[in-house]
């Protein structure tokens, strides 16, 4: 059943048998044996791939049910042995290195026992192919098949290091970052030109400066002098309070995508993950009224 469940949950025997660590024809054999003995075909099965049959199909939704069941009492007995745990959660390395670290403490202050495993992921996680619990996603919430809980919207604004200004030309408005570098991130290069076009500027006016593969890079790029970057201030708050990146003005961007807590909606959500999820909406809702 397992095998099964597996199988119709990939489309496919190989799939099934690295998530269980059998080989495919195990899983094939188990497969031919429940049809045997429930004396139907689950699947239909080709050279590249197998498709559920419409017993197969009609199997598979008490089947999962009852495998999450069996996961969400397992899961609820170890809950009471133990209300700490591990979670194994992905996030990109900017909302890394410029968010969730600076807060950590805070968290381990709350739930001493839960232990954090933080993997770094520039891309979105395929949380049926690794052991990750949970992923902070940015983008517009559309990821069919996980269960997402919003954070808060982007709020992207432009700072710069004070050091970079010269003295015959401040920055006064938007229209005197011509003279400056304008520092981009290369997945969200129309970042600058949105926000430039929102507060009545043409983007062509402005110098193009540095692209970087990530907002953290850009974000140090800024502290170093090299151009004014749109960061989110919630990012760089200890450089704003140091004094190397000041906010030029409080017109952020209007963008559609946010931040969001993620993971599968067909998984048993542990004791840790729910101190985190509690955690870190509780952390965003404060900062959005500060």
């Amino acid at each position: 059943m397992r095998c099964f469940e597996a199988a119709a949950r990939h489309g496919s025997f190989i799939k099934a048998a690295n998530e269980l660590s059998v080989t495919p024809s195990a899983v094939s054999h188990q497969i031919k044996s429940l049809e045997s003995f429930l004396g139907v075909a689950l699947f239909f099965r080709s050279k590249r791939r197998v498709t559920l049959s419409d017993a197969g199909k009609e199997y598979l939704a008490p089947i999962s049910a009852i495998f999450t069941q069996l996961e969400e009492a397992t899961t609820e007995l170890m809950d009471k042995k133990n209300s700490g745990g591990v979670l194994k959660l992905s996030v990109a390395p900017a909302f890394l290195s410029r968010w969730l670290m600076p807060r950590m403490e805070s968290f381990q202050d709350q739930y001493p026992d839960v232990q954090i495993e933080i993997i770094e992921s520039t891309t979105n996680v395929d949380f049926d192919a690794t052991q990750i619990d949970m992923a902070v996603y940015f983008g517009d919430g559309d990821w069919p098949g996980l269960e997402k809980h919003f954070l808060r919207n982007a709020s992207l604004a432009p700072v710069c290091n004070p050091s970079l200004l010269k003295p015959n030309q401040p920055i006064r408005t938007p229209d005197d970052m011509r003279f400056y570098p304008l520092l981009h991130v290369a997945k969200r290069k129309h970042e600058w030109n949105e926000w430039l076009t929102q507060n009545g500027y043409n983007p062509k006016q402005f110098l193009r400066g540095l692209m970087f593969s990530n907002g953290a890079l850009t974000a140090s790029a800024a502290v170093q002098g090299l151009g004014i970057a749109l960061v989110d201030p919630s990012f760089i708050a200890s450089e704003i309070h140091q004094g190397s990146l000041r906010v030029l003005f409080n017109q952020h961007l209007i963008t559609e995508s946010a931040f969001y807590l993620v993971y599968p909606n067909d998984h048993a959500v542990s004791s840790a993950m729910k101190a985190f999820q509690k955690w870190i909406i509780e952390q965003m809702a404060e900062e959005n009224h500060t």
